[in-house]
């Protein structure tokens, strides 16, 4: 069964595919990310989003150090295998690093970019670690 999932999928050059996660309910975009075979393999052998940090070079699980999981309930791939839509229930209603629901609360008005959403909880307060607080930034 796994082979047919993996098998299905386009990987660029790189092993990673494009990942856009979705909160289930009302299907707004809460962050795109990347995966290799190995997070796909975890989110769907756990139902929560793992990821691959290109910047880290390392396999993760959403929410591991903040506490902001991801569980998922629909995995869905495009018609050319190369991009994947997760739709998700967002723990604690925190998607991004810097304490907003979604990575995408910014719009661009008037030849500047806004910040349209508040900050539910500080970065300060998700990552009490200083070297958490700095690997996010």
């Amino acid at each position: 069964m796994i082979n047919t999932l993996l098998d299905a999928v386009k990987w660029n050059d790189k092993g990673l595919v494009c990942a856009v996660v979705q909160d289930r309910r009302t299907l707004r975009v809460l962050m795109v990310a990347w995966m290799n075979t190995e997070a796909l393999r975890q989110t769907v052998a756990t139902g929560f989003a793992h990821y691959y940090s290109r910047s880290r070079q390392r396999q993760w699980m959403k929410g591991e150090e903040s506490g902001h999981t991801q569980k998922v309930y629909e995995l869905r791939l495009d018609c050319d295998g190369d991009a994947l839509v997760l739709l998700v229930e967002q723990q604690g209603g925190i998607a991004c690093h810097t304490g907003h629901a979604s990575c995408f609360y910014r719009i661009y008005r008037n030849n500047d970019w806004i910040s349209t959403d508040p900050v539910i909880k500080s970065e300060n307060e998700i990552y009490t670690q200083s070297e958490c607080v700095q690997k996010h930034k």
